[in-house]
C-alpha cells in the first residue's frame, strides 16, 4: 500500500530481497512504484473487503501498509484484512521531523487546531490536504477571518474545498514538497499569519515549511500524528524487509 515518495524505494527493496510486489495507490495522481521486473502496480481505494478479496485473488501472502504518516485508518484497514487472511502485516511510518525547539505549537487534533489558529487572530493557510476541512471552515465562517487552503492539484480535492465553502480565490493547488521560496512567497503574497500543519517528515516538505514561517514571522499550529500500534510498525525499510522475511 503506497502512495509517498518513498513507495518506489520501499518496492524495489522487497523486489530485489526477491518479492513479487504488487504495488496499490488510492488515487491516479503520477506515481514512482520502482522499475524492477517483479513490481506491478494497480490503482483505487480499497475496503477492508475489498483488500479481503484481493488478497485471497492475487494469492498475496503479507501487507506493508507504506501510506502517508496521517493515513491511520487506510492502516487499520490493512492489519484487520491481515488477521482476516492470516498473513502478516507490517506498517512503515516515515519519521517525524518536528521538535519542540522549532518553536511549533502541538495540538492533538484538527478541532483543536481549528480553534487556536482563529484565535490568533490573522488570515490561516492550512496545509493539511483535502479532508478534515469543517472544523477550519466553521472557525473561519465564525471569526470573519480568512482561511486559505493548500491541496493537491486533483479535482476531488479542490471540489471538497468548494463544498466546505473556501472561496476559489483562497484555495492554493500544487504538489509539494514546496520550497522555502515557495512557501514563503505564498505566505507573504496571502498575508498568512498561522500556517496549519501536520508533521509529515523531511519528505513531506515539514521543515521548508516551519523555515519559511520563521522568515515570516508566522505562527505553526502542527496537528499530532495519531497513535500507531505496537507491533510491526517500523521507521526504517530494512529493519521491515528483515523482519518480513523471519515472519515466514
Amino acid at each position: 500500500m503506497g502512495g509517498t515518495s518513498e513507495t518506489a524505494l520501499i518496492a524495489e527493496t522487497l523486489a530485489n530481497a526477491g518479492y513479487e510486489v504488487l504495488v496499490s495507490t488510492a488515487t491516479e495522481i503520477p506515481q514512482n512504484t520502482g522499475r524492477h521486473k517483479a513490481i506491478r502496480h494497480r490503482i483505487g481505494r480499497l475496503t477492508e473487503k475489498g483488500m479481503v478479496k484481493l488478497i485471497h485473488h492475487k494469492g498475496i501472502r503479507a501487507i506493508v501498509a507504506a501510506t502517508h504518516p496521517y493515513a491511520s485508518e487506510s492502516r487499520e484497514t490493512a492489519f484487520r484484512a491481515a488477521e482476516t487472511t492470516g498473513i502478516y502485516c507490517a506498517s512503515y511510518v516515515r519519521p517525524g521531523v518536528l521538535r519542540d525547539e522549532d518553536g511549533v505549537r502541538w495540538v492533538a487534533s484538527h478541532e483543536e487546531a481549528a480553534a487556536e489558529a482563529f484565535r490568533i487572530g490573522a488570515p490561516v493557510l492550512l496545509t493539511t490536504g483535502s479532508s478534515n476541512l469543517t472544523p477550519y471552515t466553521r472557525e473561519a465562517a465564525r471569526t470573519g477571518i480568512a482561511l486559505f487552503a493548500r491541496v493537491l492539484p486533483q479535482s476531488h480535492s479542490v471540489d471538497a474545498c468548494r463544498r466546505a465553502g473556501i472561496p476559489e480565490y483562497r484555495i492554493i493547488t500544487g504538489k509539494g514538497p514546496f520550497s522555502v521560496e515557495e512557501n514563503l512567497r505564498q505566505i507573504r503574497e496571502h498575508g498568512i499569519g498561522v500556517l496549519v500543519t501536520k508533521d509529515s517528515g523531511t519528505a513531506g516538505g515539514v521543515p521548508e515549511k516551519v523555515k519559511a514561517a520563521q522568515l515570516a514571522g508566522c505562527a505553526v499550529l502542527a496537528v499530532a500524528r495519531p497513535v500507531e500500534p505496537q507491533d510491526n510498525v517500523f521507521d526504517d525499510i530494512s529493519q521491515l524487509v528483515e523482519q518480513l522475511n523471519n515472519s515466514g
